[in-house]
């Protein structure tokens, strides 16, 4: 049998109910086991009590006349000529007597004419020699009140287990309730999603404790939804400028080039317009490729040196013969600690701050890249002289498609560089904020903490 087709509740009164009746079996067999012991114990002391008067009686004086027991008693007293002073116990018994006191002194079940008997024989030695005391219970009247009192037993555990099975059964209906409600507010947020979330009890308990990690799922689920349909809603606004810009560019080719100059500067347009959605194209990509990211990459320090130095490299071979000045420094102490970057993703972050820095400077002034310890990471700083942001645009600096019009001298920006950056070092643990200086630059701060062992 399968277990998993029962529900919760069912499984939880079934093991409930399966430990209760183990239990009680146990209890059982111990309260019936100590009733047997005590009805015995009762029973040797009765069969003491009668022989102890005769036992008493026979060792201050054999001469003297015995009395027989008292009530319902069963004793018999044989002298040492084998002749019987007393005798009353039962007719069964009385054949037998010869054969009882033949045995050495001590307590006995006899079965005499289809009765069971507990007999106990006493020896008592005198001068005129030794006497033999028998005291006989028929222990079938005490045998049928330990089975009433067994029954009994039995009857009032199966009562006990039947109430504790109901109890349980109400006590699992208690306690699966809160998820109850929280599988039907689940079903109504799927039929009717909005802002709502799953109720969480007043009990600090596992229960609540489900809602809110439930919540809190949810809550992740929805901003995900939420930023996936504004990167389709953006990437559709982007790519339909450009798009529209190149048909009309190579209709106008098609159209009214009247000479071949003409043709080449109409497709030369259209390949910046190409170039421009190659690079948005590239960017969403990138960006798809860190959300999707699982795994955190690994870059030493010398690693991100390196990668810093060709960073710079790359810029300087952009600016060309310009004015602009690309400069980095580093100030790092020797280390085997490792950040949780790969160094493709750390180019990645300094070229997009390079030309970033480009972008709103192209002609002259300096960019200055620089990378230093830190107590627990290393900081990445990244300073220009383009005269910083608009104090508008600042926190919004790291959203997707954002655009600093002031800034952004040219137009084939897509407005994901910093997106990009902001969501690599987001992997990575680290943190990235924005120092502006309006009138002088901009300076971009971007912290990267060591990985633990």
């Amino acid at each position: 049998m399968r277990l998993n087709r029962f529900g919760i509740r069912a499984r939880i009164t079934g093991g409930s109910l399966v430990i209760a009746v183990l239990m009680s079996v146990a209890a059982g067999f111990i309260i019936h086991g100590q009733l047997v012991r005590i009805d015995y114990d009762g029973e040797v002391s009765v069969l003491r009590s009668i022989t102890a008067p005769y036992k008493a009686a026979l060792t201050d004086d054999p001469t003297a006349e015995l009395d027989a027991p008292g009530g319902d008693q069963e004793a018999a007293v044989v002298n040492p000529e084998g002749v019987v002073v007393v005798d009353t116990l039962q007719r069964h018994l009385r054949p037998r007597l010869k054969e009882l006191i033949s045995h050495d002194t001590d307590t006995r079940t006899v079965v005499s004419g289809g009765v069971h008997y507990l007999v106990s024989v006493t020896h008592v030695v005198t001068p005129q020699g030794v006497w033999s005391i028998v005291a006989a219970r028929n222990s079938d009247v005490q045998g049928a009140l330990l089975q009433s009192v067994t029954v009994l037993l039995i009857v009032t555990l199966a009562i006990v287990n039947l109430g504790f099975g109901v109890g349980s059964w109400f006590i699992g209906t208690a306690a699966l309730r809160p998820v109850n409600r929280l599988r039907r507010s689940a079903g109504e947020l799927a039929a009717r999603p909005d802002g709502e979330l799953l109720p969480v009890g007043p009990a600090d308990d596992e229960i609540s404790e489900l809602a809110r990690t439930l919540n809190r799922l949810i809550s992740e689920l929805r901003a995900s939804a939420d930023r996936e349909r504004q990167i389709v809603s953006d990437a559709s606004h982007e790519l339909r400028t450009p798009l529209a810009i190149l048909q009309t560019k190579l209709e106008l080719a098609q159209s009214q080039a009247g000479t071949l100059e003409q043709m080449r500067t109409e497709v030369a347009s259209a390949q910046q317009t190409l170039q421009r959605l190659s690079a948005l194209a590239t960017s969403l990509l990138e960006l798809s490729r860190i959300d999707a990211q699982s795994a955190r990459g690994s870059a030493t320090v010398d690693e991100l040196s390196a990668e810093l130095a060709d960073a710079a490299d790359r810029g300087r071979l952009r600016v060309g013969s310009g004015e602009v000045v690309i400069d980095f420094s580093v100030d790092l102490p020797p280390t085997t600690h490792s950040v949780a970057v790969s160094p493709h993703d750390f180019g990645r972050i300094c070229d997009n701050l390079v030309t970033n820095a480009l972008a709103a400077r192209p002609e002259s002034g300096r960019i200055e890249l620089a990378m230093r310890a830190q107590p627990e990471g290393v900081l990445l700083t990244v300073d220009d002289e383009a005269g910083g942001m608009d104090e508008d645009f600042v926190p919004h600096a790291f959203d997707r498609f954002a655009r600093d019009a002031v800034r952004t001298s040219d137009a084939t920006g897509a407005g994901l560089g910093l997106a990009i950056v902001s969501a690599i070092v987001s992997v990575a643990g680290g943190s990235v904020a924005l120092v502006n200086r309006p009138g002088v630059g901009l300076r971009v701060e971007i912290a990267l903490p060591f990985t633990t062992a």
